[in-house]
């Protein structure tokens, strides 16, 4: 268990010594593999849409449509969770994953990659990380009701991103100045509510032309779907995945990290201790699938593909000594993680 504080820590020699051999044990590791990329989204699309498809046309709770319900959202939140590797990813890297990933996921979860790229860098960034210009940073350790308010309006995001996408694009498109303002604060994945993004000409042409695409195929679903009799159905069950989905998100984000930062820059060391990795069991891929439950060595490794993140984790783990600073960022649980986020915001 976790049972470190970032306010115990101070960068010293001896870090920057487990630094250096920390980066020995990890090279080699940072090639993506294509064809393990592609077949996990693949897979995780035929799954999660085959499962929505059965769950919008079995009998309304029955056990066959709830059983279908699971599988759609675990398949296809592990399908969503790609936006983080792309948000990493040298496009060059892996040619057409980001456009595959937007057309399987992106587009009709209403969650296009361009919410997340160039956004999640200011996450990383050591001269922003933990601070108001981290779009995904807030002080829960300072604040229980905060950490709650936030797990709760997970539920809301979906609502949020039909009006987003439908109405508010169909405004955008109408009105110019308004197309900027929604770059700059409803086009990024961030829960820092003072986040401004920066939009520049060719971003903002950008994101319209996506946003008409999606609106666009979100029209010729919905059509499909009335012309079938099953509209309001289809449109309950993606409220349903989306928003459990979405929850899930939500308590892996709360678990990711300890949220201790003064809201002042931090240096490497600082970074990891504020940082959580849960190994756990098995099942700890469905709530942090494609490498998220290594969340710490993620962040110390952001190069490393999540395929690899299993092999880093245990050269570390072997290799390291058992006072070494990335020995005391694990957690047993996400529960323990959650709790003891919620007890510190007590005080």
């Amino acid at each position: 268990m976790r049972n470190t504080a970032l306010a115990d820590f101070t960068s010293d020699e001896s870090f920057a010594v487990e630094d250096r051999q920390t980066r020995g044990l990890v090279v080699g590791l940072n090639q993506p593999r294509p064809s393990i990329f592609w077949t996990d989204m693949l897979g995780s699309a035929v799954a999660g849409w085959t499962a929505f498809g059965f769950a919008v046309a079995l009998r309304p709770f029955s056990a066959g449509m709830l059983a279908a319900l699971v599988v759609a959202v675990f398949a296809l939140y592990r399908g969503l969770c790609f936006i983080h590797e792309i948000s990493h990813l040298n496009p060059r890297a892996l040619p057409g994953f980001e456009r595959g990933f937007n057309l399987l996921f992106g587009y009709p979860l209403l969650m296009p990659s361009f919410v997340y790229v160039g956004v999640h860098t200011f996450h990383h960034r050591l001269s922003t990380y933990g601070t108001k210009d981290d779009p995904e940073y807030q002080p829960f350790a300072r604040s229980s009701r905060m950490t709650l308010a936030f797990a709760l309006q997970s539920f809301l995001i979906p609502v949020f991103l039909l009006v987003r996408f439908t109405l508010l694009t169909l405004a955008g498109l109408a009105i110019p100045k308004f197309q900027k303002w929604l770059v700059v604060r409803a086009s990024s994945l961030a829960m820092n509510p003072a986040y401004r993004r920066e939009a520049p000409p060719e971003l903002v042409r950008s994101i319209r032309f996506q946003s008409i695409l999606i609106l666009s195929f979100w029209v010729a679903a919905a059509a499909v779907a009335l012309a079938g009799g099953f509209l309001w159905r289809a449109l309950w069950v993606w409220l349903v995945v989306a928003g459990i989905a979405s929850f899930i998100n939500t308590l892996r984000t709360l678990g990711a990290h300890a949220y201790e930062s003064p809201g002042e820059p931090m240096d490497r060391q600082g970074q990891l201790i504020d940082s959580i990795d849960t190994p756990g069991a098995v099942w700890t891929e469905l709530w942090a699938p494609v490498g998220l439950r290594y969340h710490a060595l993620h962040h110390y490794f952001p190069g490393i593909p999540y395929h690899n993140l299993p092999e880093a984790y245990r050269r570390l783990v072997v290799a390291l000594p058992e006072n070494a600073t990335y020995h005391q960022v694990r957690s047993r649980s996400l529960w323990c993680s959650l709790i003891k986020l919620y007890r510190h915001g007590l005080r």
